[in-house]
């Protein structure tokens, strides 16, 4: 009987703590995301008192619309560049910083993750003072080369989605440094000794030692560049091209569901493209996990 009360007991303890959190998840995660998906079937502009409900019509919608195949290409080609250029970025920092000792590796950590702190307006900001066709750093620095002044608008062309990529990768690195040197620091020095003995070069010692035991950290890494991308890519297309650059050129999924939602009035069809967001990010981490499926090996 006392072992009982003891239970119920530390059982309500442990509640005690888990219930505000909890009650904040359901009613800032949960209940938003069950929202959203009810009015993502009606005819709703977000003012009127009266809902139509339409069923599937603004899935079907979706599928006619030219500008979400737009901003889904867009998104991707942002997932992909972003996910290729902090890995690559960040992986060749974070062995410069571990394995090459790179003096004052400590200082540089801090410099790395110095972006990240910065709020995404003022990176934008100062992205677009970089890329202003006139006064800029970047045209500047390419007019030393050219006979005639440098004038190009890199976020007024058709291809000035991959002009949002250097700040976003400038922005974000620091974090996937951060946590690969965490991962290639709790490798065993050991093993990089028995390599050196047996002549192992410092390329194989990265494939066979560094890469499959901070594998961890790489997969986690991807699944967070996939997660912020899809969901937060909005924030800095909006500060650098304001509605999505010309002919939408830098349109993605959250700044189309931003302008119809509260531009066009059109909520319930915003929120249609909410529930797209969210199949979409559910479908490609599914994807990403099982084709990074691997076998975690136990470091002893």
């Amino acid at each position: 009987m006392r072992t009982g009360t003891a239970k119920m007991k530390r059982n309500l303890f442990i509640l005690s703590f888990i219930l505000p959190t909890l009650l904040l998840y359901l009613v800032f995660t949960v209940y938003p995301l069950f929202k959203g998906i009810y009015l993502s079937l009606f005819d709703w502009s977000g003012g009127s008192e009266t809902y139509n409900f339409i069923g599937l019509g603004n899935f079907k919608d979706l599928l006619h619309d030219d500008i979400i195949l737009k901003t889904i290409r867009n998104d991707y080609i942002l997932v992909i560049g972003k996910v290729i250029g902090f890995m690559l970025l960040s992986m060749f920092l974070a062995l410069a910083l571990t394995r090459f000792n790179m003096k004052g590796s400590s200082f540089y950590r801090i410099i790395f993750f110095l972006p990240n702190v910065l709020s995404v307006v003022v990176v934008g900001v100062l992205w677009r003072y970089v890329y202003n066709p006139n006064l800029g750093f970047l045209n500047s620095f390419i007019s030393l080369f050219t006979e005639k002044k440098f004038d190009f608008a890199w976020l007024g062309d058709k291809w000035s989605i991959f002009a949002l990529l250097p700040p976003a990768i400038w922005a974000g690195v620091g974090f996937t440094i951060i946590l690969l040197v965490a991962g290639i620091l709790s490798i065993p020095s050991s093993l990089y000794e028995s390599a050196d003995i047996d002549g192992a070069s410092q390329w194989h010692q990265f494939w066979q030692i560094t890469l499959p035991l901070s594998w961890e950290q790489i997969q986690t890494s991807v699944l967070w560049i996939v997660m912020t991308t899809l969901n937060g890519s909005f924030v800095i297309v909006t500060i650098m091209t304001f509605e999505g650059g010309v002919d939408n050129a830098t349109q993605v999924m959250g700044s189309y569901l931003y302008l119809n939602a509260f531009k066009f009035g059109q909520f319930s069809y915003a929120s249609a493209i909410g529930v797209l967001i969210l199949v979409l990010s559910l479908i490609t981490t599914a994807t990403l996990q099982r084709l990074m499926k691997k076998e975690t090996i136990e470091l002893t």
